[in-house]
């Protein structure tokens, strides 16, 4: 069984959390954005309602902005962000700086969502916007592969839950799915814009035999995961941290699982949970008390990642860093959520097989095996020995 605690002196070092190798499958585009970029950005299309215009400044407003407690105030940061990507340039840019960002942090594998819905301003059509995407992603990862990194990063086309236009976005996602575009997603406030609201995309999907993940049990609590679920076939939660309460733990510790816990647990189905972000938008008190300790232990799908590195001021090397101090999390479980995330991406299941046996696994045994040959130098300075 995967360790749940770290023996002492076991706990990975920040540079080893680094350069192992992660899964990132909730990621948002416009949320991950460098603050000199937006400043650049800005200036180059006109943009003139940037709060800060110095980077430093700028990037400490938009998590100042985004610690408020409130999923709805977390959204408004995206105006300025979403503001200055109506470009093919820019579009270009960020999705290249995005690639070469995760793969520095060590992620082999990403999925990054965008909704073409936001960025049509300045008269890009949605396919175009979908292929300036798609250029960017790829120099990245030329990019990563000439500074020693690897990563391939995969596009999820996401529907704007309060709009209407998710059959044509779910389109647009079925139309590219064998260039770039791996899967569909919805997003935006979860209180009184139910996943149902958008059947017809769902139900489109599922005839096309395509991949999908829906935002749910974040802000909003169990209802909105059934309907995710029972209702539209979700393959993947979208946060689903609030899959928490249908779990009860008693007095003496031991849990109970209601049915919807159970059925989730039972399925497989994967939690995108995001730690750093559950935090800002009140879904968690603290890192410590975040349900994915109790969910990893219950060995849910639970998987680790950022959500909008931006306004969260993260990395998955900090997600990460923020776990293995709140729970003692070993390189075994960030192995263990890693092969979880690599299970439940939306590529083909011999490509999935070939990043866990030939990429995750290896770079984990050569981590752990770093702390065998400190062990031995260690005891080898001691002037000890061993009857």
């Amino acid at each position: 069984m995967t360790s749940q605690t770290a023996p002492t002196g076991n706990a990975p070092t920040a540079d080893q959390i680094r350069r192992a190798p992660k899964v990132l499958l909730h990621d948002h585009l416009d949320g991950g954005l460098r603050p000199g970029t937006v400043v650049d950005l800005a200036r180059e299309t006109g943009y003139a309602d940037l709060p800060e215009t110095d980077p430093d400044k700028l990037g400490i407003w938009f998590q100042e902005a985004a610690d408020s407690g409130s999923l709805e105030r977390y959204l408004e940061t995206f105006r300025h962000t979403v503001g200055v990507l109506q470009t093919k340039e820019a579009l270009v840019r960020v999705a290249r700086e995005c690639a070469e960002d995760l793969a520095e942090d060590g992620v082999v594998y990403a999925e990054v969502r965008y909704a073409p819905e936001q960025h049509l301003d300045r008269g890009l059509s949605l396919e175009e916007v979908v292929e300036a995407v798609n250029e960017g992603f790829r120099q990245g990862e030329r990019l990563a592969r000439e500074n020693g990194h690897r990563i391939r990063v995969g596009a999820l086309l996401t529907a704007m839950r309060h709009a209407a236009r998710s059959l044509e976005i779910a389109e647009l996602a079925n139309r590219y799915r064998d260039a770039g575009v791996v899967g569909f997603d919805i997003a935006g406030a979860e209180a009184g814009y139910p996943p149902t609201r958008h059947l017809d995309a769902f139900e489109y999907l599922k005839r096309e035999n395509n991949h999908f993940t829906i935002h749910a049990g974040e802000a909003f609590g169990l209802p909105s995961i059934w309907q995710a679920l029972q209702w539209c076939g979700a393959d993947r939660l979208g946060h689903g941290v609030r899959i928490i309460d249908d779990i009860e733990v008693r007095e003496d510790g031991s849990v109970k699982l209601g049915r919807l816990a159970s059925y989730v647990r039972d399925k497989r189905i994967p939690l995108e949970l995001c730690p750093s972000s559950n935090l800002q938008t009140g879904a968690a008190p603290s890192y410590a008390e975040h349900p994915i300790g109790l969910l990893r232990r219950l060995h849910f799908r639970a998987t680790v990642n950022t959500d909008n590195r931006l306004m969260s001021h993260t990395t998955m090397s900090r997600e990460f860093e923020h776990l293995v101090e709140a729970f003692g999390y070993t390189l075994d479980d960030l192995q263990w959520f890693s092969v979880n995330a690599m299970k439940s991406a939306f590529i083909p299941f011999d490509e999935r097989l070939a990043m866990i046996n030939d990429v995750i696994k290896p770079g984990y045994a050569e981590l752990k095996s770093e702390w065998l040959f400190r062990q031995t130098a260690s005891t080898s300075g001691s002037g000890g020995s061993e009857a």
